[in-house]
């Protein structure tokens, strides 16, 4: 079991494992609720953990999770409703359509 990374924030944390859980690695939140003692603590020292469960897998996930927070930025058109889209969006907000490939 290693650690990925840390998170600002519990929710972000979460959002993240369960983006690597659905790329095929174990991961999980380490230090969820250590912000309620953040100070008699080091800030730094309560922020959440992502862990990966099989070390082997470390680096895959690293670059996964790098791959997840830096989605491309795209502008397109909706085919649907031709809103204009701006973003890493892949689905229309205004009527659900998919982005044309």
């Amino acid at each position: 079991m290693r650690r990925l990374t840390t998170a600002p924030n519990l929710a972000i944390a979460t959002l993240w494992a369960d983006m690597l859980t659905q790329g095929g690695f174990d991961a999980s939140v380490q230090r969820a609720f250590a912000s309620s003692i953040a100070g008699e603590i080091p800030p730094d020292q309560s922020l959440p953990e992502i862990w990966v469960m099989d070390d082997e897998q470390l680096e895959a996930a690293r670059s996964l999770l790098h791959q997840l927070r830096h989605a491309p930025w795209r502008h397109w058109v909706c085919p649907g409703c031709h809103e204009r889209i701006e973003g890493p969006f892949e689905q229309c907000w205004n009527c659900g359509a998919v982005m044309p490939r």
